[in-house]
């Protein structure tokens, strides 16, 4: 079976690389960008073959026993990711430079900061998807510059038309943008947005299958 790394969405790449990769423990990666006169596909197949990625489940289970690292590649359009769990493998020396841990510095991607944050509760790792700081702080005063003068069914509309996917840090998020919302139309004697009318419902979709859109 070819080995899958080509997500045809943006929601699918991040998908496939918070939920089956850095939620499974690829905790080290590194990240990067195809040039525009190269070939994406000579890219992936350069990458898979030195890293020894395309290999069957059978034998990632052999090399988790025997202590390996295992390897995972993901792309969309030019951007890439290169993952890789705990033990021993050519990648980390090879990528030593330009490692980083998951848990200490999120991925950022279109947008997203997809990382690992350790549960006060369980004291295990678990993987949080939100919208990065900048684009988070953007989207926020976009929504309180134009609280007062939208109705409640545009704003409702123009929060759930956001491109990004419901995970539940994400949800916060978007119900501190409605909060921030309504305080600004209180002071204005204006009908709040409910936050009850967000869509908090995620739909998981198949990375590399046809686009959702």
């Amino acid at each position: 079976m070819t080995y899958q790394c080509v997500a045809t969405s943006v929601a699918g790449f991040v998908q496939q690389l918070a939920v089956s990769y850095v939620a499974r423990g690829y905790y080290f990666y590194v990240t990067g960008r195809i040039p525009s006169d190269k070939d994406p596909a000579k890219t992936d197949e350069k990458i898979l073959g030195t890293y020894a990625i395309d290999v069957s489940k059978w034998v990632r289970a052999r090399r988790k026993r025997w202590g390996l690292a295992r390897v995972q590649y993901l792309r969309w359009s030019r951007e890439f990711v290169i993952l890789a769990s705990h033990g021993e493998q050519l990648f980390f020396e090879a990528e030593a430079r330009r490692l980083q841990d998951v848990r200490e510095a999120p991925i950022q991607f279109q947008g997203y900061s997809i990382g690992c944050r350790k549960s006060p509760h369980d004291g295990k790792w678990h993987v949080s998807v939100r919208i990065a700081p900048e684009p988070y702080r953007e989207l926020k005063a976009r929504f309180e510059l134009v609280a007062v003068h939208r109705t409640v069914e545009e704003l409702v509309r123009e929060l759930r038309s956001v491109p990004f996917e419901p995970y539940a840090p994400v949800r916060d998020q978007m119900r501190a943008v409605v909060r921030a919302v309504n305080r600004r139309r209180q002071a204005a004697a204006l009908e709040p947005v409910p936050v009850a009318l967000l869509c908090y419902h995620r739909r998981p979709i198949k990375p590399f299958g046809p686009d959702p859109d």
